[in-house]
């Protein structure tokens, strides 16, 4: 993996010459928001960041996916925050794309780069600033912890993909690896957010439909997807967005790997809402 670049949006504007058509949808089951709709007129902003932008990729919204929300944040040289995070009960993964800059995590420094990934439990005191002399961009990811009694919140840690070993999926020859940050069995954690790859050929041989949500961001080549009743195309830059129960599957046709940095929520009760139990 020492040769991976991961695809990162610059923004921009289309001309008035090019064609309105292009892939982007959101349906009753999914979102594809294809990379040529992340433009600058679609970027948003937060309160205490300075020479910030970011892309909201995903957020939660009633009937469709629920946990969590997913920026790409840009960063210019000397752009960064001391106070990024206002809710204290939000835990994060950065995960590093582009450039360079400095986490200072309840009170350790950390100098990201490109692959870098940083777990932030809820209530951590952490700031971000960029002072490489260039753009940097790093997926945030923000899900509300659930805490279990008689569990510890999991502690804050750094580390980079180039450091994990991936794991071959079973029966797969290698053919789909899963680089997992976190270990499956550390039922403290309430989201694992992992990268995926498939070289080419390799698929997902049944339609997986299960009761996770999914944020899917492709981080280099392209693929046919599965979504729903749908097979869409998708490349590096595309962000998909699946609700729980959406059946999905892939097909990675090459001429490179298709890999993509996944979330999904785990270890937890289902929330019975509303329908709680009446003797």
């Amino acid at each position: 993996m020492a040769n991976t670049k991961y695809y990162a949006p610059t923004g921009g504007h289309p001309a008035q010459t090019e064609l309105l058509t292009d892939r982007a949808m959101f349906t009753e089951a999914y979102a594809v928001i294809p990379k040529g709709v992340m433009r600058d007129i679609v970027t948003s902003h937060l309160p205490f960041w300075d020479s910030m932008r970011m892309w909201v990729l995903s957020r939660p919204l009633s009937g469709f996916s629920e946990t969590f929300s997913q920026y790409i944040v840009e960063l210019a040289d000397g752009g960064g925050s001391d106070k990024p995070e206002q809710d204290k009960n939000a835990e994060a993964v950065l995960f590093v794309v582009e450039g360079e800059f400095t986490l200072t995590l309840n009170g350790s420094t950390h100098e990201l780069r490109p692959g870098s990934y940083a777990f932030i439990p809820p209530a951590s005191e952490w700031k971000v600033r960029n002072n490489s002399g260039q753009v940097a961009r790093f997926h945030w990811i923000r899900k509300y912890y659930q805490a279990v009694e008689g569990l510890a919140h999991p502690e804050a840690f750094v580390t980079n993909e180039q450091d994990i070993e991936p794991i071959p999926m079973p029966g797969t020859n290698g053919a789909w690896v899963t680089t997992r940050f976190v270990d499956m069995s550390d039922m403290r954690h309430d989201m694992h957010v992992n990268i995926v790859t498939f070289e080419p050929g390799g698929v997902i041989p049944f339609a997986e439909t299960h009761v996770m949500e999914h944020g899917l961001y492709v981080l280099e080549g392209k693929a046919v997807y599965r979504l729903n009743q749908d097979w869409v195309e998708v490349e590096a830059g595309d962000y998909m967005w699946l609700r729980a129960f959406c059946p999905q599957a892939c097909y990675s046709g090459g001429p490179g790997k298709f890999r993509y940095l996944l979330y999904k929520d785990v270890n937890r009760h289902m929330d019975l809402g509303k329908y709680n139990h009446r003797s």
